[in-house]
């Protein structure tokens, strides 16, 4: 039975075979990271699934020093993000930016030192000196995490083979190894915020980010390298649909709009490979749209939000591989408590 383990490591592959078309000068494969350098001194980071990593990273190189953005899920993982920094340069990192406040990208923020100067928006700040280690994203994280362990632990005690025994153990160090990193977590908020925008003229590259409104989250960063057009996203787009839990869906599309008035050429999104296809982009804001407009209407009809989560009809999206009919109940549910003002 294929686990999440597994489907990590597959997905990873996956990855490292299906790069953005032309973006790679060079690929560098380190311990823990495959390195794809789309511009000179700036490198794309994505975990090998040696360790749990979770999100990408991108590695900015200057004149004197190093912006990485996004520091992956744990401290352990920054280590080694800072790890494999190291084999494509000795620069020190001095400044790392926050894309936006979950978990998967902030919390390996311990392992840069305490000198290192945290960009990020507002918001990002407000939710990680608010109450972060009770925030219901990260909170439903680690239930995942445990149940994992635990379905792992189960699975490995019927066993009934000394190879599936063995695979089963393998998995079970892996996320046993993982669960034990969060005892490090400490959530450091930036020390440096913005409101709509801040450009970074420093070391010979123009660093701009950019906040065009909520989506992921309400702090969304768009972080832009006008010289070499590229942009990193987080989590605001990836290749396909994104994670809703925290999203703001009626406005994401307007948000998205923003970001295409950037003149860029290849996406650097927060999870998955990187791409050129501007397409991907206009498909994700017609599917925000169309959920938002079924949802209030089978909300209209007063349906509850777990009936509209099972009715919505959004199966026009075959190419973002929606196939069946309903949506996702945490979004939905999400969406309800937005409509009725119950969050903000």
């Amino acid at each position: 039975m294929l686990t999440r383990y597994f489907l990590i490591r597959t997905a990873v592959l996956l990855f490292i075979f299906s790069p953005p078309s032309g973006s790679a000068q060079e690929v560098i494969d380190t311990d823990t990271h495959r390195l794809e350098q789309v511009a000179d001194g700036v490198y794309f980071a994505i975990g090998n699934g040696a360790l749990y990593t979770m999100s990408n990273a991108l590695i900015i190189e200057r004149d004197e020093d190093v912006v990485v953005v996004d520091s992956h899920i744990t401290p352990a993982a920054g280590r080694a993000l800072v790890d494999s920094i190291r084999v494509v340069t000795d620069k020190p990192v001095t400044t790392v930016i926050n894309s936006h406040f979950h978990y998967d990208h902030a919390n390996g923020i311990p392992a840069f030192g305490d000198d290192v100067e945290i960009i990020g928006h507002e918001v990002t700040y407000q939710k990680l000196t608010g109450d972060p280690a009770n925030e219901h994203t990260y909170l439903s994280s680690l239930t995942r995490f445990d149940n994992t362990v635990n379905r792992l632990q189960e699975e490995l005690t019927a066993a009934t083979s000394a190879e599936e025994r063995r695979d089963l153990q393998s998995q079970l160090d892996f996320w046993r190894a993982h669960v034990e990193a969060q005892d490090e977590i400490e959530f450091l908020p930036p020390t440096m915020t913005l409101r709509e925008t801040l450009t970074l003229h420093r070391g010979g590259r123009e660093i701009q980010l950019h906040y065009f409104g909520r989506a992921h989250t309400g702090g969304d960063l768009a972080i832009y390298l006008p010289e070499d057009r590229i942009v990193f996203t987080g989590d605001m787009v990836l290749g396909g649909i994104s994670y809703m839990g925290d999203g703001y869906v009626s406005e994401w599309a307007d948000t998205l709009q923003g970001l295409k008035r950037l003149d860029f050429d290849l996406v650097l999104p927060g999870h998955g490979p990187g791409f050129r296809d501007r397409a991907r982009i206009d498909n994700v804001q017609a599917y925000y749209t169309d959920l938002t407009e079924e949802v209030r209407r089978l909300k209209d009809l007063g349906y509850s939000a777990e009936e509209a989560a099972a009715r919505a009809d959004l199966r026009q999206h075959d190419a973002l591989g929606v196939s069946q009919l309903g949506a996702n109940l945490e979004a939905v549910q999400r969406m309800y408590d937005l409509i009725d003002g119950r969050i903000e």
